[in-house]
């Protein structure tokens, strides 16, 4: 009786225990978002200067993506451009386990062809701020591109704390069409394509549109579309602004007049907080700020985007903080920020050396690389095409994607030459225009040994122009890398990693090289897959300026059929 009475006691106990947890720790499950989206040309005015660009469901930016990590998103896209190719790569979100996701043309799928629709169906498995955009020829700068936004599961916290939360999208505006600026890069001459005609905050600028030339009925300034964009906000509270760089070519300074931002994210990784008066952006990159509205609450604010490390006649990017109850178009009274000196390197370099991981999400790096590969950033010319490099050698990209040559062995589709792992830097004077301005053209590939440690360090120098080197911020698809050093000058082999940050540093999947200076980071090839790592000003990389890496692709599974049509793969058969 005394053994029954025990064994039933323990049994309740067990039932209550149970009972107890399902309350208290409720089981989070992850979420299927669906999003069906059609991409097409359609005429805008975000500047108030009428011309053509590709919307999503009518809208650039696009509409955004807001999800908990851990959940799937599917988006159904349909190519509505009639005449183009499409393909949209998913800024940040690493696709482990699905590499034909990543959204790459030529690199992970055939481009989605004009009536033809695709699925994407991928996990999001980090919280953070992430991007989206085009990935075919330089159909970004066209409009083409949106926000992500990952949160954590409910019940979590993060290492901050705020009332609201905003996202923001900065961008550079051309009125040409990226027709008119491929054929140019491409030409003989040369033609560059010029500075943007406008700085779009959130898809909205303002052009003047008195500037002579200008075609009657193309430019309309009191067309609602090119209102500046308004950020209302209720006095006392404290906003997160995830604030994402989509620029073609240029590199921003932002920032809200009277405010203060506290910078506490970048690129899905805590940042050790820090105060900034104006955050400098790069192409690429995402960073979250909080601000308060602790200003006086009877007047709006400006907030202003403005060029640097370029001397660009570009007028500031404008948008309106309004304090509620403040009529959102009513203008500041004050004058917009001038914001810093275009050619003042000393700021964004201390930025850039400033972000570290926050002290309670450290992810320490492996103390020592396997692989060391320097990749020198240059102009060249061949065959009196003006080109951007590595190592001397141009990036081009094979009619059949990496991904599927790999795991169906069809390696005769691209060269198996790779690029070089340096230069010679003895020799190399960074600081003139190369004597030797020919280099080759390749679609070569790093094939790096999986789930080993490689450093890649950055090295800018002169362009083809005398006493000119530009700040090209880098993307890798597929991974985060710590960011380890910068420095300026010529990066010593020796010295220069001894001065390595490997405590603290943070991770990210964009990072910015300064002119004249160099750049190193470390990260893990434990991706199976293939992928881009490439400049991500739109004109540079459609130069040449990228590489490839491929690691582990035995491990990847089978390939959807759907990624396949292109080059050598014409004879699968699409779905």
């Amino acid at each position: 009786m005394v053994e029954f009475f025990n064994t039933s006691l323990m049994k309740l106990v067990i039932t209550l225990c149970v009972l107890v947890i399902s309350v208290t720790v409720p089981i989070v499950e992850a979420k299927i978002r669906h999003y069906k989206w059609e991409v097409k040309y359609e005429f805008k005015s975000p500047d108030c200067y009428k011309k053509l660009a590709i919307t999503i469901n009518g809208r650039t930016p696009g509409p955004s993506i807001v999800a908990q990590q851990g959940d799937t998103i599917v988006v159904e896209l349909k190519n509505s451009l009639l005449t183009e190719n499409v393909a949209i790569h998913w800024h940040g979100i690493r696709q482990i386990g699905t590499p034909w996701m990543d959204g790459t043309e030529g690199v992970t799928q055939c481009p989605i062809l004009p009536g033809d629709t695709f699925i994407y169906k991928f996990v999001v498995d980090r919280p953070g701020t992430y991007l989206y955009h085009a990935h075919y020829g330089m159909q970004r700068e066209a409009g083409l591109y949106g926000s992500i936004r990952v949160s954590l599961p409910d019940g979590e916290s993060e290492p901050f704390r705020y009332d609201y939360d905003r996202s923001i999208i900065l961008n550079d505006w051309y009125h040409r069409n990226t027709y008119e600026q491929s054929t140019g890069l491409s030409s003989k001459p040369f033609v560059w394509v010029g500075e943007p005609q406008s700085i779009l905050i959130q898809g909205r600028g303002r052009f003047d549109c008195g500037t002579p030339g200008i075609a009657s009925g193309l430019c309309n300034a009191t067309n609602p579309e090119c209102a500046p964009y308004t950020l209302t906000v209720v006095p006392g509270k404290t906003y997160r602004l995830r604030i994402g760089s989509l620029t073609a070519l240029s590199a921003l300074s932002f920032e809200i007049e009277g405010h203060n931002m506290t910078v506490v994210e970048s690129d899905g990784h805590y940042v050790e907080p820090f105060v900034v008066k104006n955050l400098f952006i790069y192409s690429g990159e995402t960073y979250s700020v909080l601000i308060k509205a602790d200003r006086d609450p009877s007047r709006n604010y400006w907030a202003s985007a403005k060029i640097v490390s370029r001397n660009s006649t570009t007028p500031n990017g404008l948008a309106v903080l309004n304090y509620y109850p403040n009529h959102p178009r009513r203008k500041p009274a004050s004058n917009p920020p001038v914001g810093p000196q275009w050619d003042d390197i000393v700021p964004r370099l201390a930025q850039s050396s400033k972000i570290k991981s926050h002290r309670g999400f450290i992810h320490a790096p492996p103390l020592t690389s396997d692989r060391v590969i320097v990749m020198l950033n240059t102009q060249n010319e061949i065959d009196g095409h003006r080109r951007w490099s590595v190592n001397n050698v141009s990036f081009s990209l094979p009619h059949t994607p990496y991904l599927i040559a790999y795991k169906h062995n069809m390696l005769h589709a691209f060269e198996q030459r790779p690029p070089p792992d340096n230069y010679d830097s003895k020799n190399y004077d960074i600081f003139s225009v190369q004597k030797n301005s020919n280099a080759t053209a390749s679609n070569g590939a790093y094939r790096l040994k999986f789930n080993t440690t490689v450093d890649i360090v950055l090295q800018n120098a002169n362009t083809m122009n005398k006493n000119n080197s530009e700040t090209h911020p880098w993307h890798l698809h597929g991974h985060d890398f710590w960011v380890v050093g910068h420095g300026s000058g010529k990066f010593d082999s020796i010295e220069d990693p001894k001065r390595y940050n490997l405590v603290d540093p943070i991770m990210k999947n964009t990072v910015a090289v300064h002119p004249f200076g160099w750049t190193a980071l470390r990260f893990r090839a434990d991706n199976p897959g293939v992928w881009a790592f490439h400049c991500h000003i739109e004109s540079h990389f459609y130069m040449g300026m990228g590489v490839v890496f491929e690691e582990g692709v035995e491990k990847v599974g089978k390939l959807p059929s759907s990624i396949m049509g292109c080059g050598e793969t014409k004879g699968y058969i699409r779905p």
